[in-house]
């Protein structure tokens, strides 16, 4: 098996990250330092991370987490602030966070020991959807959602199309399968409506509910078979308007 793939089975973190921790020689094996995420290895070949022997995770764990503002999503942090990863029950072992959301954002982010699930939900081209409620400035037309819809220009690219509706005066809905960095604070401000507060409220087919600021619960073998399946968040019914002549 690869060694990014491994230390992703094992819990370390997503694959993606994974090879981050080892380009950054954090990784030994047989005591070497290996810098190649490629770099073939099982459970006999003495894979450590920072020193400390790795071993393969023996229970996935997955758990939904209300993050609250000024909470970061980082297993660890340099500054001293708290981490997501601080919400989880004592004795959960070693869990990192599932993408995500900005240290002033608030709502629903996961945590879990399997690197792989963790890939299948980030990676974009797996399209997994996220749901956020959003609180602007000013009061969005159906202009302004019709261009969220259709995607809108950022300084890194065209973001894909969005499923868009206001939900009541300044408060909009908004589902994305992108990951970019503040990807729904800078897509409403290209349309003109900076966000003043932030909440996701889905991931996938699961939902933030009932669930509290600074609460955490393990996901039932059916939730986490859902998220593994992909399945999308149910659709949010929108009225259909004519579309106008773009400004």
């Amino acid at each position: 098996m690869r060694l990014a793939k491994y230390l992703a089975h094992a819990g370390i973190a997503s694959r993606r990250a994974a090879e981050e921790v080892i380009r950054d020689g954090r990784v030994t094996v047989g005591g070497a330092t290996v810098t190649d995420p490629a770099r073939d290895v099982d459970d006999d070949s003495g894979v450590a991370v920072d020193g400390e022997p790795v071993a393969p995770a023996r229970e996935r764990l997955v758990y939904a987490v209300h993050k609250p503002a000024g909470v970061v999503s980082t297993a660890r942090d340099t500054h001293g602030r708290p981490t997501v990863v601080e919400l989880a029950p004592k004795g959960a072992g070693r869990l990192y966070p599932v993408g995500r959301l900005d240290a002033d954002s608030t709502g629903l982010i996961l945590l879990t020991n399997d690197g792989e699930l963790a890939h299948r939900l980030t990676h974009p081209r797996f399209g997994v959807p996220k749901t956020y409620r959003a609180k602007v400035r000013g009061r969005p037309s159906e202009q302004d959602l019709v261009r969220l819809r259709e995607g809108v220009e950022l300084d890194d690219g065209r973001t894909a199309p969005a499923r868009a509706r206001r939900v009541d005066g300044q408060e909009i809905e908004l589902v994305i399968t992108e990951g970019r960095k503040r990807q729904v604070r800078r897509m409403l401000e290209a349309v003109g409506h900076p966000v003043i507060e932030l909440r996701r409220v889905a991931f996938g087919p699961l939902r933030l509910g009932t669930l509290k600021p600074g609460s955490a619960r393990r996901l039932t073998a059916k939730e986490v078979e859902q998220l593994s399946a992909g399945r999308s968040a149910p659709r949010a019914p929108r009225r259909r308007a004519r579309r106008g002549p773009r400004g």
